[in-house]
């Protein structure tokens, strides 16, 4: 066939065009050929449809096994092994199509087919679960790829044989061979199906261990390689570990989101490890509190013999449902998953290690004390044996509920702290807040109700502000608020100036304080619990150019582009915002504030730059959305200062308003209801 024939198809696949290209082919009469075949996969593959990926491939093998092209004949089995890999979970069948292969080329030691088998076969040993088998077959594919020049088997080697390092201990080892994978794929030297298939490896070798900083980082890289170079479902791929790392950001609207988008892309490619993303989307779910949702992903996933624990059977636990959690969870670590997988570890602690984690809070919720006790000394070995924070802090956590489980109160808020800071440090907001609410517990445990309101409100919070309102009002019954605070009187505190001086009275406690223009701004939010200041409402008030109420006549605020104003009044404002930083400098360095003073240097020099270039001297009328902006950093780098020098002399006041204040284009004081507080300002 002529190569002005076959050049559109080309293009086409070259282009993405995967659909043009099977139209292309489906409009050819010409007599079979390999290269027919090979075209008619590849644009098959594309467009989602893997049975007929599989049958070229195969009638690729049949083509050259009748022509005697042995070597041929090999390596398209070895393709049509590779793909059921990749796609099907079918072990069996895997093994069948490279049996063949090995036939055809067992007489021929030196062929270059072998370095692309060693590849498939490691992964195929992986995903069964045989580590050592595929150390071995990893160290083939290595030495073949490098013997004939072939890069794709030799990375693939090097990633296998890396995760077998991490699974086996030897976490140095495995990180830096994967950090040199990681610089060569970002180099893209290799073709997208590698390039692609590797990028996913390397994530889910981090999810193993929860290196998540680093999954995120590679995540993101992959990101940036799938625009206009993944095809087939690699897309689908990058979206799921994409969700991984949304859900563990939070909120968790965009991970379900992602996860939907990523069933969606994954459903003409995958088989049994379909269960994957239809389980990260329940776990998404379940952290915004959708039962439903995530009942309905989690149970899709088990039809599709997937093993969606621990996340079903802590959804069995939020639904009260407690015996079938603990039997689930029980059952889970009793016969282990062995549907082939290269997304989760096959065996050992790092496939118990979230199993464990669970355990320890369904154990104890179903009361059975040694359950979690073993659990918790499982789950401890692990994360000491693989040195992830991301599992000493559950092992961590663990501790500090079984501490409270026993009544040991000092001992729990001191482990649970420590591991709340840690989820905190980790960005792991969700699991901050979840156990936070655990923190709460203790304090009320130790007879400290007003910490252990703060604890729960500070929980409760977080997880609302993560879209989480369901886990907030468990949360609210599980550490129900002391009767008397419901019905107590307002406290009556103060917040006064006096000359330049401030008196602060809270919680019973009293200091005198020199009063800061962040002070002003906070006086007038105290003043008016739950009301919005705009932000140019705030400054001007407290500069006394306007009265509290603004009249109708002011100029209004428009919502994309600020204050509107004409000539002059453009040059007042940004004059008046200059001598707003002025001050704010005066105010820093009298203070010795230095890093507060070299950021408003930075802020005045915008604002003379502005000037000097005429701003709003061209007669149209003019919006200062950037002074909207400026007021905004300038007025809550202010109120940040206060608040830091007020927590200093009565930390309660401190932690009070760092709980209640909002900044932002609007500010705000909206102290917890439940604890009402009259201020006299």
């Amino acid at each position: 066939m002529s190569d002005a024939e076959l050049s559109p198809i080309r293009a086409a696949l070259d282009a993405g065009n995967f659909a043009r290209a099977q139209e292309l082919l489906a409009g050819l009469t010409a007599p079979p050929s390999a290269e027919l075949f090979e075209l008619r996969a590849q644009a098959a593959y594309g467009t989602g449809d893997l049975e007929e990926t599989l049958a070229a491939y195969g009638d690729l093998y049949r083509l050259h096994l009748e022509g005697g092209r042995t070597q041929e004949a090999a390596f398209a089995a070895v393709m049509v092994g590779m793909y059921l890999m990749m796609d099907t979970g079918l072990m069996a069948t895997v093994r069948a199509w490279l049996a063949r292969a090995e036939h055809l080329i067992e007489d021929a030691p030196d062929s270059p087919v072998w370095a692309w088998l060693a590849a498939v076969r490691t992964y195929e040993r992986l995903m069964c679960g045989d580590m050592p088998g595929t150390g071995q077959w990893a160290q083939r594919a290595m030495d073949g790829g490098q013997k004939h020049g072939l890069a794709p088997p030799s990375i693939i080697g090097q990633v296998a044989l890396a995760r077998v390092r991490i699974h086996d201990g030897d976490l140095d080892e495995g990180l830096s061979a994967l950090d040199d994978v990681a610089v060569e794929l970002s180099a893209g030297n290799l073709d997208p199906l590698t390039s692609g298939q590797m990028w996913c490896e390397l994530i889910c070798a981090m999810q193993w261990i929860g290196q998540h900083d680093r999954a995120e980082q590679w995540t993101q890289a992959m990101e940036r390689w799938r625009q206009g170079a993944a095809f087939g479902g690699l897309h689908g791929r990058c979206r799921v570990h994409q969700a991984e790392i949304m859900r563990l950001r939070g909120p968790c609207d965009a991970a379900e989101q992602e996860a939907l988008l990523a069933c969606e892309e994954l459903r003409p490619w995958m088989r049994r490890e379909y269960g994957w993303p239809l389980t990260e989307l329940g776990n998404a779910r379940l952290r915004k509190g959708d039962f439903a949702g995530a009942e309905e992903a989690f149970l899709a996933a088990h039809q599709n013999a997937w093993l969606p624990q621990p996340g079903l059977a802590l959804l069995r636990l939020a639904q009260g449902r407690v015996d079938e959690a603990f039997a689930m969870i029980e059952n889970a670590l009793d016969h282990p998953f062995d549907i082939p997988s290269k997304e989760r570890p096959p065996s050992g602690g790092l496939q118990r290690a979230p199993l464990r984690d669970a355990q320890v809070v369904i154990a104890l919720a179903a009361g059975d004390d040694d359950a979690a006790r073993t659990a918790a000394a499982d789950l401890a070995e692990i994360a000491q044996m693989y040195r992830s924070r991301t599992l000493q802090n559950s092992a961590l956590a663990a501790k500090g509920r079984i501490a409270l489980h026993d009544g040991r109160s000092s001992e729990a808020i001191r482990l649970l702290s420590e591991a709340v800071m840690e989820w905190v440090s980790l960005r792991m907001p969700f699991e901050a807040a979840n156990l936070r609410v655990e923190l709460a517990a203790a304090h009320r445990a130790a007879g400290d109700d007003r910490t252990a309101e703060l604890e729960l409100d500070a929980a409760c919070r977080a997880l609302e502000e993560l879209n989480a309102a369901t886990w907030a009002e468990l949360a609210r019954e599980r550490v129900p608020v002391t009767p008397s605070r419901w019905d107590a009187e307002p406290e009556r505190c103060v917040f006064c100036r006096e000359g330049d001086m401030r008196t602060a009275t809270f919680d019973g406690a009293t200091v005198r304080l020199k009063d800061l223009k962040g002070m002003r701004y906070l006086e007038r939010l105290l003043a008016e619990p739950g009301r919005e200041f705009h932000v140019l409402d705030l400054v001007t008030v407290e500069r006394g150019a306007l009265p509290v109420g603004i009249p109708s006549d002011a100029p209004q605020l428009d919502a994309q582009c600020g204050l509107e104003v004409f000539d002059s009044k453009a040059r007042e404002a940004y004059r008046q915002q200059l001598t707003e930083v002025e001050e704010d400098i005066a105010e820093a360095e009298l203070n010795n504030d230095l890093h507060r003073a070299e950021l408003a240097r930075a802020d005045r020099q915008f604002l003379i730059d502005e000037l000097r270039r005429g701003v709003g001297l061209n007669g149209r009328a003019r919006t200062v959305g950037d002074g909207v902006e400026r007021a905004r950093t300038s007025a809550t780098r202010s109120l940040r200062y206060a608040l830091d020098r007020i927590t200093r002399h009565h930390s309660r006041l401190g932690e009070h308003l760092e709980r209640t204040i909002r900044t932002g284009t609007y500010f705000a004081y909206e102290p917890d209801p439940r604890a009402p507080v009259d201020w006299k300002t």
